[in-house]
């Protein structure tokens, strides 16, 4: 087994100031320089953090609170501009909100060392002093973990900020099999940074949605990833289990009602979100079913009515529900996979799409992230999922 490059990384990162401490002992003038460089490490770090939340927030979710309420003061050209060039936000505004919180914070960590910490240290040395050389190594070691704690969350922070940007698939690989990488990304990145979807739902989309493509003449069999889906010629198509027409088969219960909840709108926008907002808010994911799939074990259920009948399901079994609810209404709809980013890497996903005649377009939907926040036509859509195909449309 190769050892993951992101681990070693890591490791090295975190061992190399506690080796050094340990080398040069401790002294309080040393170490004092070494409070200034942790002020930096721990303003940048914490600045990144909330000026990524922050920014995230006001530019981009601005749905509630104070964020709302900043986003109004904001020029409606500027906002249409922002609202049509995401990536403006993290290339341009987010910095510009770092560098101003990292200003704030290190101003009030300085006045700390100043007044507090510094004398604290000219006691400690001068017992010390006192002690042997062992002792002061040991020391040494122990007074430098806050930085490199500090080390390792920022070198996290830069790889999932990358990760985001798909820059390279061999590191999206090397972040998703990395467990220390994981660990800190979802006790750390991701709950105070990334999206709600991963604090809520921390395995919805691990890679539990798995395409095999068969030829019915032969035994062979040939598992395919979103990336290089292909159904070509006199082959079929098996998604956890089962082909696009079973999974997204319908019966006259789940018809019946879906055009119940609707009979009160009229729009196709309406209907859609109605739709939305009840798979959504009903369905539960089944995490159970999702390691059966991550495991290539596909005896299991898939598709709209058995989600329908037991009420849980994983994200293809959202959408073929989605599909089958949208059909009994005459909604046009699609169903598409792809992948989405679950606050660590990119891993398989499926999802929605539906046509809106009254405005000529159409627009994402993922029933599975419902619980994470609005994706129902979320500007943020193309943040978190990417590699779209079509599979189907009806």
């Amino acid at each position: 087994m190769k050892t993951n490059p992101i681990t070693i990384m890591l490791f090295l990162i975190f061992f190399y100031p506690l080796i050094k401490g340990f080398l040069f002992k401790f002294s309080s003038r040393d170490f004092k320089g070494d409070i200034d460089s942790i002020n930096r490490n721990i303003s940048f770090l914490v600045a990144i953090f909330l000026g990524v939340y922050s920014g995230k927030k006001i530019f981009i979710e601005h749905q509630y609170g104070v964020y709302m309420n900043i986003y109004k003061f904001i020029p409606d050209k500027f906002t249409n501009y922002i609202n049509n060039n995401i990536i403006i936000v993290y290339s341009v505004l987010i910095p510009i909100i770092i560098f101003l919180i990292y200003k704030i914070i290190k101003l009030l960590l300085n006045l700390i060392n100043y007044t507090i910490s510094y004398p604290i240290l000219d006691t400690v040395d001068k017992f010390l002093k006192t002690r042997g050389n062992f002792f002061n190594r040991i020391a040494g070691t122990m007074f430098q973990i806050p930085k490199a704690i500090c080390y390792v969350i920022f070198i996290v922070f830069i790889i999932n900020i990358t990760s985001i940007f798909n820059i390279s698939e061999k590191l999206n690989r090397y972040a998703e099999t990395s467990r220390p990488y994981n660990y800190i990304c979802r006790e750390i990145v991701i709950p105070v940074m990334n999206s709600t979807v991963a604090k809520k739902l921390p395995n919805i989309i691990d890679n539990s949605f798995k395409v095999v493509i068969k030829n019915p003449d032969s035994t062979d069999s040939e598992e395919s990833t979103t990336q290089n889906f292909v159904n070509k010629g006199n082959t079929i198509a098996y998604y956890n289990g089962v082909t696009l027409d079973q999974g997204v088969k319908s019966n006259d219960e789940i018809d019946q009602f879906s055009r119940q909840i609707t009979k009160n709108y009229s729009g196709t926008r309406e209907k859609a979100k109605i739709i939305y907002d009840w798979v959504g808010s009903n369905i539960s994911y089944d995490h159970e079913k999702a390691n059966s799939v991550l495991n290539n074990n596909f005896n299991v259920s898939s598709g709209a009515i058995p989600a329908f009948n037991t009420r849980k399901g994983i994200c293809f079994d959202y959408s073929c529900l989605y599909v089958a609810m949208a059909r009994a209404n005459n909604i046009k709809v699609r169903l598409v996979i792809g992948e989405g980013f679950n606050g660590v890497s990119w891993v398989s996903h499926a999802w929605n799409q539906v046509y809106i005649p009254e405005e000529n377009k159409w627009i994402n939907i993922d029933t599975t992230f419902y619980n994470g926040g609005n994706y129902f036509d979320n500007r943020r859509f193309n943040l978190d999922h990417r590699s779209s195909q079509i599979i189907g449309e009806w």
